[in-house]
């Protein structure tokens, strides 16, 4: 199934790209990347230097030079320096650690 198949979103291509900064939840790693097309859902960015040994599970996604403007993102794929990123809702994470925390009720 080709890529643009498993998208389910519209997306918009940047035609040279829009700079960015991908930054680690916890601030201890930087690296500058290009957005090259984002939908409502998740983007594709392009990455510049090394990602070797960085924890990209999640991190923030700077789309202004003030830090005003960002997403949280969540790694999807990887192919070169290239990546898929999901972006994670405010309430995505409550949810999980809620279905995760609620206690279980025997039926009868």
């Amino acid at each position: 199934m080709a890529a643009a198949e498993r998208r389910k979103g519209a997306r918009v291509v940047f035609e040279r790209g829009l700079d960015a900064h991908m930054m680690a939840i916890d601030g201890t790693w930087r690296r500058a990347c290009t957005v090259e097309d984002v939908s409502e859902i998740g983007a594709k960015l392009t990455i510049e230097g090394s990602v070797e040994g960085l924890n990209l599970k999640e991190f923030f996604l700077l789309l202004s030079s003030t830090g005003l403007a960002y997403r949280r993102c969540e790694l999807t794929w990887v192919n070169g320096d290239q990546l898929g990123v999901n972006f994670l809702r405010p309430n995505d994470k409550k949810k999980r650690a809620g279905e995760r925390g609620k206690p279980q009720t025997a039926t009868t």
